[in-house]
């Protein structure tokens, strides 16, 4: 079954989208069996299906991903395997001023980017804030976890907190990635 979709990205995300000489936008066909058409003026990709529904879905999110300010080697872990995910966050859900929103990025990132480092190294995800959006990639569960403490930074709890959150998820994650005959 043949599909199309249309994803807008911002302007100035075009160019990385295609990449130098359309490495990038080739890469994904490649790996997809998708055709991808970009209209560098309006910013609206399409997507078309080569038959592989996976494949399609996965341009979706790699386009998206880098549409959400991540850079093109990050946003092609999506096509590796079947466990790593997309997940983003519209901010505008939560907040509704400008300053608000400026406020609550700059926890998420925190002072030279230490927060946002943290969460990454912690549950082992990749995350971009950009624009009015926090996008994660990783796996399911860590994604999840990564979730989980920005939306407490969002909410307001402190830096403190957030990270004995993350030391007891990456806990969590390394026990249950561990077989028992490692453990005794």
């Amino acid at each position: 079954m043949h599909q199309a979709i249309e994803i807008k990205i911002p302007d100035e995300r075009v160019g990385v989208l295609i990449g130098k000489e359309g490495e990038i936008k080739k890469r994904i066909e490649e790996t997809t069996g998708c055709k991808i058409k970009i209209n560098s003026k309006t910013g609206v990709v399409t997507v078309e299906s080569g038959g592989d529904a996976i494949g399609f879905l996965k341009a979706q999110d790699v386009i998206k991903a880098i549409g959400h300010g991540f850079n093109p080697d990050i946003a092609m872990k999506l096509l590796e395997g079947d466990f790593v995910v997309l997940e983003i966050i519209d901010l505008t859900d939560y907040v509704s001023s400008p300053n608000a929103l400026q406020r609550v990025k700059g926890r998420i990132i925190g002072k030279e980017g230490k927060m946002r480092k943290m969460i990454e190294d912690m549950v082992g995800v990749n995350v971009s804030v950009y624009e009015k959006t926090v996008a994660i990639i990783g796996n399911p569960d860590n994604v999840s976890a990564a979730r989980e403490a920005i939306m407490m930074l969002i909410e307001g709890a402190p830096h403190s907190t957030v990270q004995r959150f993350l030391e007891k998820k990456r806990r969590e994650i390394k026990m249950s990635g561990l077989d028992w005959e490692q453990i005794f």
